[in-house]
C-alpha cells in the first residue's frame, strides 16, 4: 500500500447534485469534507440532471481551502452507477475524489480504479461499508486499491440489513469490524452522521464513542452539527504539540524508526502523529 497523504476528516456534509447553489454554502461550513450527493438524496427521474450539475461542479478551478470534495455516486451494481461512471470517464476535469456506496466486494473497487486509470484520471476513492457483504469483505475491500483514502460506516442501511436497531451497542461489533479493516490497509474512517438534530448532546456522545473507538471523524446531516464535531475529533493542544515532536524528531534522524521520549515510534504511530498535526494546520494552530 502507498502512503496516503494525511488530512483532517473530522466532519462531513451532503451538498445535493441538483442545487449547485448550495456547493459554495456546504464549502463554508467548517466541514472538512463535502460531498455532493447523487445516490439515495436524488429521485430516480432527477439522475441524469443532478450528475450533469454536479460534474459541472468540477469543471471550475477549485480553491485551495482545506475542504475536501468528493462526489457520491451511485452503486456501481446499478443502472445509475454505471452511467455516472462513464460520465465522470469522459470528462476532462473529474472529481478529486469519489464515493462509492453499498460495497460489496473488492471487485467493484478494482473494477473502478481500472477504469479511472485507464481514462488518466488521478480520482481518489472512498467507500461505504453499509451492507452485510461487505462487512464480512471489509478486510479484503480496504485493502484492494492504493486509490482508496477512507472508509465509512454506513448505519442506516447496515442496521436494516443485520434486523437490529440503529443504536450504538446493537451496531458495536459492526462498528469495530469497519474501524480494524481501516486500520489494516492505513486508511481513516468515518461514522454515520446522527439524525437527529434536536439532540445536540446525544450527537456529541455518540461522536465521542465514535472517537474513541477509532473513528477520524462523523458525518452531520445539518451545517449546525459541524462546530461540535470538529470539536470532538480535535486532538488536544498536548496532543498536538506531541505529535509534532515526534515528527520532528523522525524526520531529524532520517530512519525507519526512533526513540522520542524513551518510546520507539514506528511508521503505523507517524501515521497518526502526521493526521493530527494536518488537523492542527486546518485549524491555524
Amino acid at each position: 500500500m502507498t502512503d496516503r497523504i494525511p488530512r483532517p476528516r473530522r466532519s462531513f456534509i451532503f451538498t445535493p447534485g441538483l442545487r449547485p447553489d448550495m456547493f459554495p454554502k456546504a464549502l463554508a461550513s467548517g466541514a472538512d469534507i463535502v460531498c455532493v450527493e447523487l445516490e439515495d438524496g436524488i429521485a430516480p427521474k432527477d439522475k441524469a440532471e443532478a450528475r450533469r450539475l454536479a460534474l459541472a461542479l468540477f469543471q471550475e478551478p477549485q480553491a485551495d481551502d482545506g475542504v475536501e470534495r468528493i462526489l457520491r455516486i451511485n452503486s456501481m451494481r446499478e443502472r445509475f452507477g454505471i452511467e455516472d461512471v462513464n460520465a465522470i470517464l469522459a470528462t476532462d476535469t473529474p472529481p478529486p475524489a469519489l464515493m462509492m456506496p453499498k460495497v460489496r466486494t473488492p471487485d467493484e473497487v478494482v473494477m473502478l480504479d481500472q477504469l479511472l486509470a485507464e481514462a488518466g484520471h488521478s480520482t481518489r476513492l472512498h467507500v461505504i461499508i453499509e451492507t452485510n457483504a461487505g462487512l464480512e469483505a471489509a478486510f479484503d475491500i480496504a485493502r484492494c486499491s492504493d486509490r482508496i483514502d477512507a472508509m465509512f460506516f454506513g448505519g442506516i442501511d447496515m442496521a436494516a440489513e443485520l434486523r437490529c436497531q440503529n443504536a450504538w451497542e446493537p451496531l458495536h461489533y459492526a462498528r469495530s469490524r469497519v474501524v480494524h479493516a481501516a486500520a489494516s490497509a492505513g486508511l481513516d474512517v468515518i461514522d454515520v452522521p446522527y439524525l437527529d438534530l434536536g439532540d445536540p448532546d446525544g450527537m456529541r456522545v455518540a461522536a465521542e464513542q465514535a472517537r474513541d473507538l477509532g473513528f477520524a471523524g462523523k458525518g452531520s446531516v445539518h451545517p449546525k452539527q459541524i462546530a461540535a464535531l470538529n470539536e470532538v475529533f480535535t486532538p488536544s493542544p498536548d496532543k498536538i504539540a506531541r505529535a509534532r515532536h515526534v515528527i520532528a524528531e523522525f524526520e531529524a534522524a532520517d530512519t525507519g524508526l526512533v526513540v522520542a521520549d524513551g518510546k520507539l515510534i514506528e511508521k503505523p504511530v507517524l501515521r497518526e502523529m502526521y493526521r493530527i498535526t494536518a488537523i492542527a494546520d486546518r485549524m491555524g494552530v
